[in-house]
Formats: C-alpha cells, sequence, structure tokens
C-alpha cells in the first residue's frame, strides 16, 4: 500500500493543476445537485422492533387519521392569586384560545376544551388545552409552530400565566456558531504547531472541501435514499475533526521529509506513502465504528452512520490526493520563518535540541511504572461513578428552569401531577374477543388498580368497536424509574389479558418510547461494542504486524471511555461540580450517551493511535531499539496528536455552553472523552506499555503473520525499492522537480 500512496502522492505533486480541479468539479457538481434537489424529507422517527412502535402502528391502522404518533403541545394557564380558570372572564380566555388554535394551522389534528375534556385542576388555579398535530414533531411547519406561540402570546396580555409544553415546539439544536467556534480555534491550534499561516490554512481548506462535498451530497441524494434534514448533523461534526486530522497528519510528514534534506516532489510522495498509509487505516476504523451503528437498529440512527461513514471516506481521499496537490502550489511557504532557520540550522551541523515530545518519551521510559500505574489508578478513580449510571431520555423537565417547556412542565406537576406530563397510551386491540367493550372494561379497571397509576380515562374505540385507546397517568415524572415500573407492569399483564378476555394490550406514547428506546439501545450496546472493537483489533493487526499493541490500543480506549462515562454522571447524575457548568436539572443519563460516545470517540482515538504507534514501528522496522522507536514516534508524533486533541477538545467543550442539557451532556461527555485518551491513554500509558514490553511488543505468531496481508504501513518495502533506484532515476526526479 505504502508503494501505491507513494505514487499517487508524487502523481497529485506533479499534476497539482489536474487533481485541483477534479476536487473543485467534484465540489461544484454537489453544491449544484444540492442547489436544485428538492427539500429533503423531515424523519419519521421509528423503533422497529418495540413494542411502543407496534401500538402506533396498531392504531394507524385501526384509527386512520387518528394520528397516533403526531406532535402535541400542552398551552397552559394559571389565574391570579385570587381568582380561578373557571371564573367566567378567565374561561372566556381560554375558549378562545382554542379557537385561535383551531385556526392556527392546517396540521392541527385537534385541539381539547378543557371544560369538557376536564383538564382543570382541582383547586381551579390550573388548565391546560391538549393541541394535536397530523405529523410529528419534526415534520412540523414553521407555521404551525408559529401559530401556537402567538396563541399562547395572545393568551397571556390578559393577565394569566401562559406557558406552552410538548414536543410542537421541539427545535433542532443550533450548532452554526459552534461550528464556526471550532474551527476559529482549529486555525489558530494549527498556526501554533505549524509556525505557518500556510501551512494552518491547508487542513482547514481541505476539511471545509471535504464536508462541502459530503453534506452537499447527502442534500442530493436526500429524496431518492430516503435521507433526512437530520442525517447530516453527525456527518458534518465527524467530517470536519478527521478531515482536520487527517490533513494535518500529511502535512507533519511532508514537512519532516523537506527537513531531511528531500526534494518537494519527493517528500509528498513519502508523505503520502507512510502517513498516508496510517489515514486510510485509521479512516477505515472510523468508517467501522459509524457504519456500525446499524447494529442499534434505529433507522435515523443507521443513516446518520452511513452518512457519516461517506463523508470519512471523502476526508481520506482528499488528504492522500488533494493535500500533496495544494502542498505543490505552496513550495516553501509550508514553513515560517523560525522554521526555515532552524533548518537552515540544522543544514549548517547545529545540533537540534530536543522538543517537548522527546523530553516526555525519555521521561516514561525512565519511569514506565510509576507512569502506568498513576494513569491506570487516575482514569480508574474517575471510572467508579459509571457504576451507578442510569439510562433514560431527557424530557421537559430536564429544560433550564427558566424555560417556557420548563415553565409549562412545572404547572402542570404543580396543578394536577408530574405523571400528567407524560401519560401512557394503552392500546387495546379486544378484534379477537366476544364481547370487546367488556374486555376494554376489564383492562380499564386492573390497569386502574396498579401501584403507581393515579387514573385512567375513559376508553375511546374505532368506528369498528373492535379496538380502544385508553390514557393511563402515573402517579410518577415521565423519567422517573418508577414509571417505568407501571410500563412494565401494564406489560406483564399482557398475557393474562389476551387469556381471559381475548384483548391484545400495547402500551406506547412518549413515556413509554422513550423507554423502549433506552431498553433496545442497552441491548444493542455490547454487541456493538464487539462488534466496533473486535474488527479495529483485527485491521490493527494488520497494521501494526502485532498482537498485543492492538490489544493495548483496544483496553485503553475503553478505559478512556468508562472514565468518561464516570465523569458524566458524577456531573450530570449525581451533581458534582454541576453550577460549575450550569447544569440545573440532575437525573437520568441520555441514553444514547455510551453508543454516541463509543461510536465518536473510537474513530478520533484510533487515529492518534495508528498515527503515534506508526511512526514508532517505522522506526523500529528500520532498525532502531524498541526504546528509541518510542522517542521517535513521539518525536515526529507527539506534537501533531496534541494539537488535533486540543482542536477537538475546543470544538466539543464549545457545546457545554448550550441551554439544552442533552447537548451539554454530548459536548461534555466527548471533550472529556478525547482528554482522557489523548493524553492519559495514548501520550502515557502507550510508551510506558511499549517500554516494557519492549521487543515482544511487536511479537507476531509466525503462522499469523504468514496469514495477515502485508500492507507495509510503514513503507519498509517503500524503503527498499526507493534504495534499489538506480541513481539516474533519482536524478530524473529531481529534475523534473525544479522544473
Amino acid at each position: 500500500m505504502a508503494t501505491f500512496l507513494y505514487k499517487l502522492g508524487r502523481f497529485a505533486f506533479r499534476r497539482r493543476r489536474f487533481v485541483a480541479l477534479i476536487w473543485v468539479a467534484l465540489l461544484a457538481v454537489a453544491g449544484v445537485g444540492a442547489a436544485t434537489a428538492s427539500p429533503p424529507a423531515n424523519d419519521s422517527f421509528s423503533i422497529p422492533g418495540t413494542e411502543a412502535q407496534k401500538a402506533f402502528d396498531l392504531l394507524e391502522q385501526r384509527f386512520p387519521g387518528g394520528n397516533a404518533d403526531g406532535a402535541t403541545a400542552r398551552v397552559v394557564f394559571r389565574a391570579p392569586g385570587g381568582e380561578k380558570m373557571t371564573d367566567p372572564d378567565n374561561k372566556a380566555v381560554v375558549n378562545g384560545t382554542v379557537a385561535d388554535l383551531k385556526a392556527s394551522s392546517p396540521q392541527v389534528a385537534s385541539v381539547d376544551d378543557p371544560y369538557k375534556t376536564k383538564a382543570v385542576s382541582k383547586d381551579g388555579s390550573t388548565a391546560y388545552i391538549l393541541t394535536t398535530y397530523k405529523v410529528n414533531a419534526l415534520e412540523l411547519k414553521d407555521a404551525a409552530k408559529d401559530g401556537l406561540t402567538e396563541a399562547g402570546e395572545k393568551a397571556q396580555k390578559s393577565g394569566l400565566t401562559v406557558e406552552i409544553g410538548g414536543d410542537a415546539l421541539q427545535e433542532m439544536p443550533e450548532t452554526g456558531s459552534t461550528e464556526v467556534i471550532g474551527i476559529a480555534i482549529s486555525a489558530v491550534v494549527l498556526a501554533i504547531t505549524f509556525g505557518s499561516l500556510v501551512a494552518a490554512g491547508l487542513p482547514l481548506l481541505t476539511a471545509l472541501i471535504g464536508v462541502g462535498i459530503g453534506i452537499s451530497s447527502i442534500t442530493a441524494l436526500a429524496t431518492t435514499l430516503g435521507l433526512s434534514s437530520t442525517t447530516s448533523t453527525l456527518a458534518m461534526m465527524i467530517g470536519l475533526a478527521v478531515g482536520i486530522d487527517y490533513a494535518l497528519f500529511i502535512v507533519s510528514r511532508y514537512r519532516a521529509e523537506l527537513a531531511e534534506g528531500r526534494e518537494r516532489e519527493e517528500a509528498a510522495g513519502r508523505a503520502v506513502g507512510t502517513a498516508g498509509s496510517a489515514v486510510v487505516f485509521a479512516g477505515l476504523t472510523v468508517v467501522i465504528a459509524l457504519v456500525g451503528l446499524a447494529v442499534v437498529n434505529i433507522p435515523m440512527l443507521s443513516k446518520m452512520g452511513f452518512a457519516a461513514a461517506g463523508t470519512v471516506v471523502i476526508a481520506v481521499l482528499i488528504a492522500i490526493s488533494l493535500i500533496p496537490a495544494l502542498l505543490g502550489f505552496v513550495g516553501k511557504r509550508v514553513y515560517g520563518r523560525k522554521a526555515r532557520r532552524r533548518m537552515e540550522e540544522r543544514a549548517s551541523g547545529a545540533e537540534e535540541k530536543p522538543n517537548m515530545g522527546t523530553r516526555w518519551a525519555r521521561f516514561v521510559l525512565r519511569r514506565p511504572v510509576a507512569v502506568l500505574l498513576l494513569a491506570v489508578v487516575g482514569l480508574g478513580a474517575a471510572a467508579v461513578p459509571a457504576l451507578s449510571l442510569e439510562l433514560g431520555l431527557p424530557d421537559d423537565g430536564s429544560q433550564p428552569v427558566s424555560s417556557h417547556k420548563r415553565k409549562a412542565y412545572d404547572m402542570i406537576s404543580d396543578g394536577f401531577g408530574p405523571g400528567y406530563n407524560g401519560p401512557l397510551m394503552v392500546a387495546g386491540d379486544a378484534k379477537g374477543s366476544d364481547d370487546p367493550k367488556a374486555a376494554v372494561d376489564k383492562v380499564r379497571t386492573t390497569i386502574a388498580g396498579l401501584d403507581g397509576v393515579a387514573g385512567v380515562g375513559p376508553a375511546v374505540f374505532n368506528k369498528a368497536g373492535d379496538t380502544a385507546m385508553l390514557t393511563v397517568v402515573p402517579k410518577y415524572k415521565p423519567s422517573s424509574v418508577d414509571t417505568e415500573k407501571v410500563v412494565s407492569d401494564i406489560r406483564d399483564h399482557a398475557g393474562s389479558f389476551k387469556s381471559d378476555t381475548g384483548a391484545e394490550v400495547l402500551v406506547t406514547g412518549q413515556t413509554a418510547m422513550n423507554i423502549d428506546v433506552s431498553q433496545k439501545l442497552n441491548d444493542a450496546l455490547m454487541p456493538y461494542l464487539a462488534l466496533v472493537v473486535g474488527l479495529a483489533f483485527l485491521l490493527l493487526m494488520v497494521v501494526f504486524r502485532s498482537v498485543l499493541v492492538p490489544l493495548k490500543a483496544a483496553l485503553g480506549f475503553l478505559l478512556s471511555v468508562v472514565a468518561a462515562l464516570g465523569a458524566v454522571v458524577a456531573v450530570f447524575q449525581w451533581g458534582w461540580a454541576a453550577s460549575l457548568f450550569n447544569v440545573e436539572e440532575t437525573g437520568p443519563i441520555m441514553s444514547m450517551m455510551p453508543i454516541f460516545m463509543i461510536g465518536v470517540v473510537f474513530g478520533l482515538a484510533m487515529d492518534y493511535e495508528v498515527f503515534l504507534v506508526t511512526r514508532m514501528r517505522e522506526a523500529y522496522v528500520h532498525g532502531e531499539r524498541p526504546g528509541q522507536a518510542v522517542v521517535t514516534g513521539f518525536r515526529h508524533g507527539a506534537r501533531v496528536v496534541t494539537a488535533a486533541a486540543v482542536i477537538m477538545i475546543s470544538v466539543f467543550a464549545g457545546f457545554i455552553g448550550s441551554s439544552e442539557s442533552m447537548v451539554k451532556m454530548i459536548g461534555f461527555g466527548l471533550a472529556t472523552a478525547v482528554l482522557f485518551d489523548a493524553f492519559v491513554v495514548r501520550m502515557a500509558i502507550v510508551p510506558a506499555v511499549l517500554a516494557l514490553l519492549g521487543k515482544s511488543a511487536w511479537w507476531l505468531p509466525r503462522w499469523l503473520d504468514k496469514a495477515l496481508p502485508n500492507v507495509d504501513v510503514e513503507g519498509e518495502g517503500l524503503r527498499k525499492q526507493l534504495e534499489s533506484a538506480s541513481p539516474a532515476r533519482t536524478e530524473q526526479d529531481a529534475e523534473l522537480t525544479r522544473v
């Protein structure tokens, strides 16, 4: 592979105008395709294989136009002190709001009159209007949301306290400003790392081109492939991250080759042949992690994974082709003044001072046991809170106290009880029953008698009279473990309902759906982890020609992720340092968090591992002693890996300032995981373990050595080929470079 990439790098450098033109053309074609494509559809959120989804499908079939999974909104009213919502003036305001909501949008399916549905609290202080829409929250148009907001604002002018809750006002988090901040921080870090604005600009430029092509392609193919407006979210974040990392690795190696005195085209070829090989395999590990999200079997998550994997492939192709082409344009400007001065001093025979990476590696080699114990114990201590991990999906109760959704949530909890914020919907399929109404009545009576049930609404039958909907209100808040038990108790009675009455009973609704999603993610966690780590282990075994190095890489990654999860639990579940991170409400950790962290952080961790350790492997294969090879790897790679990690930590940390608790949690978790993995695992545990293992780190059984394909990532085959090249060929290449 190194030989092929070497030739590709030289070709791209030599034919730089042609290569650059191809990528510009691809960007233009993707951009035109995106501009002319019809707008992407919104996700119809479905969770195949869950009881909640089965119930939704049943209700859609038996109640045509019933909008069982439609968005809902609660407009909550509270009367001033000394007044009641049943007072004539206040009642007139509520009735007027009901009329405004009905006329607010064609997407409105129904608007309940609180005085008819008994949605007025016992003390008369609070009432709420339940509005149901024909589509889910992601498909709701802005005009419908505006109509809902305007109706609430109009009612508030009467002197009543009015707040709006529910998922109808759900919006995708705005990330544009965060991305700009991330790019700005990346530019500063790259400029400091390279000491040259030109060299710093190359990774940013190519990363933006790659993300532009990827996102535009997703938009252009959205209708054809059934993608949605949310599919590109993960692709943009991952594409930007790996795009900068991969370009950073290639440019850094190119500068190192130039420092060795090689001609520019030769340096480009060798950079792509060596660092480019590491980039290809690092990219493959990321693709494995992202495509593996399909194991969870949540269609929206699978599409996001495939789209992000496609963007990673584009980032790899750009790194091994467009980067060497652009290096051909920039000339010696890839070095800053200070770097050029150092090169001149080195050329004159002046002794080069060891850099920070060299000094740190030598320190670890002198005290490997102490460094290893300190790092492992530190991460182990950080991981302890993960033993108390509770997973769930956030509801409006986890919103900031100052938000309208949270205020509406609290008003309903105070006026009616916490369970009214997340009622359960029970579907009774009595088609196989001799007396459907009697069967449903028995189901209703049994559920009403269960512990934790505050009340059960009257049954609503379909036109055929064979299927009924029951609204069950728990005594507890939607995200409570006690509510999960209520759902479990109802489902446990399903067998007896079927045998006694012939009716099939299914529990659904947003609360039940959240519970089922959490369970599905929990069940998929270990298979996903086994798949990703297992395939990556095999891939790294091919790259490093070793059993122990990939094993160490996988175990180190798991340690950093568990430690990061422990930190998340400590802050967002236990409330440690909650005020520092502006966490207003503690509670269960988002159920998607572990899988999301594994998928994203695994890719970045393997980037750092491959780039750092391949340089060590390369030095070892070329004759250096194991300890010496570790120092060489750090001398060339530590600065670059540090820069890449700081960029990612800064980008992720930018999300901590979000008012959305879910976004804040994701930002904190990812930033912490990268911090632990890059600076503790890769910078401390890796050199300490390699120092202790010595030559055995690179041990591989002979039979396995013969069975594994030799991809020559370290460039040993390339080096031998170049050394055997005739002097005439070398002189000819140099002449072509000068031309």
